[in-house]
């Protein structure tokens, strides 16, 4: 398994070691020793599958606020996707800074996204499907949402002029400015 620092603090790029044959692969997609022996530990209390039947689909940008915060580790089942975290952590370096990955089921990259940040995802591919543990159930009074195409946030989803799928919740989201967040950055010792 290789794990790659991203240009934020705390967000991880994994990758598989992927064993095939005529057949196809075997891949090792999580293990918790072997992620806690490199600093990353969560417990992931469930998974998530969603499909996006057109491209492209956006969805996000989406956090649960503590107690209920989630870190997730996102991969690509089907299709493609360009995966995005934002650091939401007040006090940050990074605050409202963002960096996002190219997740395809072909090239089998996973993104280490920690509590703090807003996470999000557009579509490449119809049928895409994104599957994802989280650390956290699902706690609705908790969820907040930014808007996707906030120009305080600057995200370059590569759309190319396409006008996204969204969800009547996702086009209604606050933006950045004036947001005030629920998480705050720790600095390590």
């Amino acid at each position: 398994m290789k794990v790659e620092k991203t240009a934020l603090p705390g967000v991880y790029r994994i990758t598989p070691v992927r064993h095939g044959d005529n057949r196809g692969f075997f891949a090792e997609t999580y293990a918790k020793n072997k992620l806690a022996a490199l600093g990353l530990e969560a417990d992931f209390v469930q998974d998530n599958h969603s499909v996006s039947v057109d491209a492209p689909t956006l969805r996000g940008l989406h956090f649960q606020a503590p107690p209920r915060a989630q870190a997730k580790l996102v991969r690509c089942g089907r299709g493609a996707l360009f995966d995005v975290a934002v650091d939401i952590r007040k006090g940050s370096p990074t605050y409202g800074q963002w960096v996002g990955e190219d997740l395809t089921a072909e090239n089998g990259v996973q993104l280490w996204i920690p509590p703090g940040f807003a996470h999000g995802f557009v579509t490449r591919q119809p049928n895409t499907e994104i599957i994802y543990k989280c650390s956290d159930d699902y706690a609705p009074e908790t969820e907040g949402a930014l808007i996707w195409d906030d120009p305080a946030i600057g995200i370059d989803w590569g759309l190319g002029g396409a006008v996204p799928c969204l969800s009547a919740k996702d086009e209604a989201a606050p933006g950045f400015e004036g947001f005030d967040s629920p998480f705050n950055w720790e600095r390590s010792v």
